[in-house]
């Protein structure tokens, strides 16, 4: 017998189902409940509102699960690679050798961009932030590729699209990077796998020879996975909510780029690293700050330490940890602002005030650390981000477009003013 919800309103009674997933988590179906009461829900930021069934991510914030198609995080980061979750979160399983094989050939031969776009790429000043650079490029990809346009294209050519965009993005991020270092942009390199590739356009010069580091290149996959997907998150919501327009996938990834680029979304392992240069600036005593982040007088707070979401630890944390780890003793980086890191992640760790309030660093942190030992600047980090996200992105508009959900139309509350008469601007 399924369940129900009742609600109680005015001396009348009203029944709603009860959903309940995969993983026994029950949700009350509203869907009927403004025609049957004339009431809406009030709900800010949609804590507490599902507004979409799915079959791609699972989250559980209280015991630090985080599962892609029903496979562990801590499993993929350590025996998968970047490309093969990709093709997990979008097509639902794990390719078999030949589909891998296939996979990965069409997004080596598809990293190429169209010329014109370079044209694009120069009518930026180079103080541009690569983020507003990147989402303008995915978006112009609408202009490339007009047939995209359609919403009702069949599955091949949606295919295609997904494959231009797994294959584009770096090249489109690491141009960013170089428009801002007011560098020549670097072609891919079709010999490299797919992390390699994207840090050889990034940091190769035309005057010096670049040989990209195993250790480094694999840390960046690692960290690409660990971002690949977060469930219902803003950028993901924004990316489903234009899809659902029937927006194109090109104009519904840009969105999401934007979306992730808010401070409070994907900004945090800038936070990060702004902190840590803040801490340097005024005499890198990490004590000092450790005492400030338990003074709850004290508006400072500790950035890249707990999680919204993640109420005990991030399990992602625990993954990139020894990414970061293996990256800073492979390039012996000596930067003061890594040692406070180093202070503070110790303290987190053994501190029993952390502890007991479950402070521990999260995967903000680590990766804030790697990017900053690559040398690659903070306004970067959330370019970083999408490309990882990619993926995820792809997943949540391809499940929204075959699920036929309907176009995203929240309600609202009216607070402003009663009807009123017009008064003519000379009675003002």
């Amino acid at each position: 017998m399924s369940e129900s919800a009742k609600l109680s309103f005015k001396g009348q009674d009203y029944e709603f189902p009860v959903i309940t997933g995969t993983e026994n988590e029950s949700a009350i179906d509203i869907a009927k409940l403004r025609a049957s009461s004339g009431l809406i829900t009030l709900d800010p930021g949609y804590k507490n509102t599902g507004a979409t069934k799915s079959a791609i991510t699972f989250l559980d914030g209280e015991e630090g699960i985080l599962r892609y198609r029903g496979y562990r995080i801590e499993d993929l980061a350590e025996k998968s690679t970047f490309l093969e979750v990709s093709y997990l979160l979008i097509y639902g399983e794990l390719p078999t050798q030949v589909q891998y094989e296939n996979f990965s050939k069409e997004i080596t031969h598809h990293t190429l961009v169209h010329e014109d776009i370079k044209k694009i790429l120069e009518g930026f000043p180079s103080n541009a932030h690569p983020m507003g650079v990147l989402s303008s490029l995915i978006c112009a990809l609408t202009a490339f590729y007009p047939d995209s346009l359609n919403p009702n294209r069949n599955e091949e050519e949606i295919n295609m699209s997904i494959i231009r965009l797994i294959a584009k993005m770096p090249t489109f991020a690491a141009w960013a990077y170089k428009n801002e270092m007011g560098h020549p942009v670097n072609y891919p390199d079709n010999s490299l796998d797919y992390c390699s590739n994207f840090l050889k356009m990034m940091f190769a010069l035309p005057a010096e020879k670049y040989d990209v580091d195993p250790v480094v290149s694999a840390a960046l996959d690692k960290l690409l996975i660990l971002h690949a997907d977060h469930e219902q998150n803003c950028s993901t919501s924004t990316v489903r909510i234009v899809g659902s327009s029937q927006a194109s996938i090109y104009a519904s990834i840009s969105a999401g780029i934007n979306a992730l680029w808010g401070p409070l979304h994907g900004g945090a392992n800038q936070s990060v690293i702004e902190m840590l240069e803040a801490i340097k600036a005024d005499g890198g005593d990490a004590k000092k700050y450790l005492d400030k982040a338990k003074d709850k007088n004290d508006p400072f707070r500790l950035m890249g330490f707990g999680h919204r979401v993640y109420k005990n630890f991030d399990p992602r944390a625990k993954i990139i940890k020894k990414a970061a780890d293996d990256v800073l003793e492979k390039l012996g980086v000596n930067d003061p602002v890594l040692d406070i890191a180093k202070e503070l992640e110790h303290a987190a760790l053994n501190d029993q005030y952390f502890i007991d309030r479950q402070l521990y660093p999260n995967v903000d942190f680590y990766s804030g650390i790697i990017y900053r030992a690559l040398g690659i600047p903070t306004d970067m980090f959330t370019v970083m981000f999408a490309l990882g996200r990619l993926p995820g992105w792809i997943a949540q508009w391809k499940e929204m477009r075959e699920n036929g959900e309907p176009i995203g139309r929240p309600r609202q509350v009216y607070t402003g003013e009663n009807e009123r008469d017009y008064v003519s601007m000379n009675k003002r």
